[in-house]
């Protein structure tokens, strides 16, 4: 008999095999090939995660030099693409954006899949994304709400976070910003068979193209309780003004049970070690801007939670402040994650399509044994 896992979110079960990263397994709660997250966010750029992840080695410095300039080249978008992000209404959800801009970037430059050209199409099409999916969002943002058509080359600044700052903000960041943003990137790149990987993974399964299994794996992290805690940690946030004014409404949400977005993890058990990494650049950050309580209203929201729950912060909850730090809208704190996260998306594709089997997992059938045909006029 099939073991009924009603309500589990298959949680627990294992649904594959990966060589890409592991999950609260190593003792620094996270790698990537056997790296430690924390290694990596201490000395790699991302530009070197995302090679590590889709190629499948580190690079050397001729061809980590090489693949920034190559990410460099592929940053513009094409002008179809332009068009039809201009014609997207100021108030839709910047993820609707970037599902939309994804699939039609499809239709622009199909993934190359004839035989000779499956290995080379493939990674060329994530190459691709990784260089663009920063553009679409700040492009399609920066025209609805400042009026302005932005350059989404920036062929003097090299790395993908200096270049997503400069879209952003008109003004190349900080070495501080710049650095914040690297780290952020680094630590959204992969996290194993979470449900935006896995509606990836299970695209490629069919032998779908790179782009319908990232258009999915984005609309697997539009959803609530997948991606955006961090967007509704500011929310929550941002009103309180001092650590005593946050405490105090954290405790009545508690009383009332409310869900507090940015605590807990289905696979961290202790702590998320992307929190520690993230929490010490937020205050960083917080002591270059002279903020005087979001850090503090953060730290004690943290303090909070645990005394009375025992629920440690994820990684999103201290990208909040760190996000605001740098001057970034709300609304754009998820769409950073797909900038980041495209590199593991990508690398999951080519991992299922190496050795692929259809997903196609049964169910346990709760509906009546038989039912009688009823003719329409005698049914009630």
């Amino acid at each position: 008999m099939a073991k009924v896992l009603s309500g589990a979110g298959l949680r627990g079960q294992s649904a594959g095999e990966t060589a890409l990263c592991t999950v609260g397994k190593a003792a620094a709660g996270l790698t990537y090939r056997g790296y430690d997250i924390d290694v990596l966010a201490d000395h790699a750029s991302f530009e070197e995660v995302a090679y590590l992840l889709l190629y499948g080695a580190l690079p050397n410095r001729i061809q980590l030099q090489d693949y920034e300039h190559k990410l460099m080249q592929l940053r513009s978008l094409p002008e179809a693409l332009k068009a039809a992000l201009e014609l997207i209404p100021k108030d839709a959800h910047p993820m609707d954006v970037m599902r939309t801009g994804c699939s039609f970037l499809g239709n622009l430059e199909p993934e190359l899949s004839s035989e000779q050209h499956a290995f080379s199409g493939q990674l060329a099409a994530a190459d691709r994304l990784i260089a663009t999916l920063p553009a679409m969002v700040v492009y399609w943002y920066r025209f609805t709400h400042d009026g302005v058509r932005i350059d989404t080359q920036n062929s003097h600044v090299l790395s993908l976070a200096g270049h997503f700052l400069t879209m952003l903000h008109d003004q190349e960041p900080s070495e501080l910003h710049t650095k914040v943003m690297n780290v952020s990137l680094i630590l959204y790149a992969e996290h194993e068979f979470n449900a935006s990987t896995f509606t990836a993974r299970v695209c490629a399964s069919t032998l779908s193209d790179m782009h319908s299994c990232v258009t999915g794996a984005i609309g697997s992290l539009r959803g609530p309780l997948h991606g955006g805690a961090n967007e509704a940690a500011m929310e929550m946030i941002e009103p309180w003004q001092s650590a005593d004014e946050a405490e105090a409404a954290l405790m009545e949400k508690l009383a009332n049970k409310e869900k507090v977005m940015g605590f807990g993890h289905a696979i961290y058990s202790e702590r998320d070690p992307r929190n520690d990494i993230i929490k010490k650049w937020s205050k960083k950050l917080s002591e270059e801007t002279g903020d005087d309580h979001l850090y503090a209203v953060s730290e004690r929201c943290e303090a909070v939670m645990w005394r009375e729950k025992k629920l440690f912060c994820n990684a999103d909850f201290f990208h909040a402040s760190a996000y605001r730090f740098m001057g970034i809208p709300t609304q754009l704190f998820t769409p950073i994650f797909v900038c980041s996260r495209i590199t593991g998306w990508a690398a999951h594709v080519m991992e299922q399509r190496a050795n692929n089997r259809i997903i196609r997992p049964s169910a346990d059938y709760t509906g009546p044994d038989h039912a009688e045909w009823i003719a329409i006029d005698d049914r009630p």
